[in-house]
């Protein structure tokens, strides 16, 4: 039997519990329901690009729900495709060709008003060019202001991206309701296949555009492609000129099985196409193996491959900066070193 003072004490913990449960839990639980990320998909010539996948990753680190975005000619059978992928509850389409070239002045008309549509408050995309041509027009039309190239997800609000080149790291918190961000694609891997996601149809606002796709001039190559190779092989400066980039670097890389990648000093020398640039200003790279030969180790540079698992260095400077990252370093003339090496690689 229970006294009057402790029935009074009962009677008054419950009261709290009744007055407790409906303010704080339902308002936690709305909040992480609300939470949802529009991941934006690149496509070309009907096919998805995998390295676009890591918008996915970086919005299942955010909770909620992740929904994916692609738009162009045959964009319903790449939706298909995006639907397998583990992390994707649901796959938004718009198949119209005005979007194949993701030209922003009608692609980020386009974005917005799923955005819109779809209450998302998180939209995401990879820090590839198309990325970085199109969301600073979305954030601008959304009034937000965008967080780029993060390599880390801290929380629904705070995000970590490298600054100086890589040789800082800032956290940033946005307070806007719809956060705008690109991701660096070597820091989130792409999700894995196994999903079954929903695939329907998004709005088309057929946004008039202004600007007209000419033409464009693509250097074709039967290796690897260099954002998403295993295996990279890259040339500097140190080869001297272009007849010695063609005659040592593309064997190596046959011997291997690698993608061919450039020092911007190798590039801006006319030594080779400006597609296959490494660094700060040109690609981020993060294969198994980083083999590098005649490359000094500038700053710009190391921010674009220091994520790489293994990296290897030739170079006749014994102080040069790149066998600081190295994790093997040979030291020598790169121009027998490098034909001895192709040769032992072939030979195996």
């Amino acid at each position: 039997m229970f006294s009057a003072a402790r029935q009074s004490v009962l009677r008054q913990a419950q009261s709290q519990l009744r007055f407790s449960r409906p303010t704080v839990i339902p308002q936690y639980l709305a909040f992480t329901r609300l939470l949802s990320t529009l991941a934006l998909l690149e496509q070309r010539e009907g096919k998805l690009n995998v390295s676009s996948l890591a918008a996915v990753t970086a919005g299942t680190r955010l909770g909620g729900s992740v929904t994916g975005f692609i738009a162009g000619s045959g964009a319903k059978a790449v939706a298909n495709e995006a639907a397998t992928i583990q992390g994707i509850e649901k796959v938004i389409y718009v198949e119209n060709d005005a979007y194949d070239k993701g030209l922003p002045e009608n692609f980020a008309p386009l974005l917005v008003e799923n955005i819109k549509k779809g209450g998302f408050t998180h939209v995401i995309a990879g820090n590839s060019a198309f990325g970085k041509n199109l969301l600073p027009r979305v954030a601008a039309m959304l009034d937000s202001q965008q967080i780029s190239d993060i390599i880390s997800v801290e929380s629904e609000d705070t995000f970590v991206r490298t600054i100086y080149a890589g040789n800082a790291i800032l956290t940033v918190q946005s307070s806007d309701a719809v956060k705008v961000i690109t991701v660096r694609g070597t820091a989130f891997p792409a999700g894995e296949q196994g999903g079954s996601a929903e695939v329907v149809e998004g709005a088309d606002p057929k946004a008039e555009c202004p600007t007209e796709w000419i033409s464009e001039d693509l250097a074709k190559s039967d290796r690897p492609d260099l954002a998403t190779a295993g295996r990279v092989v890259s040339g500097g400066r140190g080869l001297k000129s272009k007849e010695e980039f063609d005659r040592l670097m593309p064997p190596l890389a046959d011997a291997l099985g690698a993608a061919i990648g450039a020092s911007r000093a190798a590039v801006d020398s006319g030594f080779a196409d400006n597609s296959l640039q490494v660094g700060q200003t040109g690609k981020n790279v993060a294969p198994q193996l980083y083999l590098c030969a005649g490359i000094s180790g500038a700053i710009q540079h190391l921010a674009g491959m220091k994520d790489s698992k293994v990296i290897a260095a030739i170079n006749k400077d014994p102080d040069a900066p790149i066998f600081q990252v190295a994790d093997v370093g040979l030291v020598g003339d790169l121009f027998d070193k490098v034909p001895e090496l192709t040769e032992k690689l072939k030979a195996l």
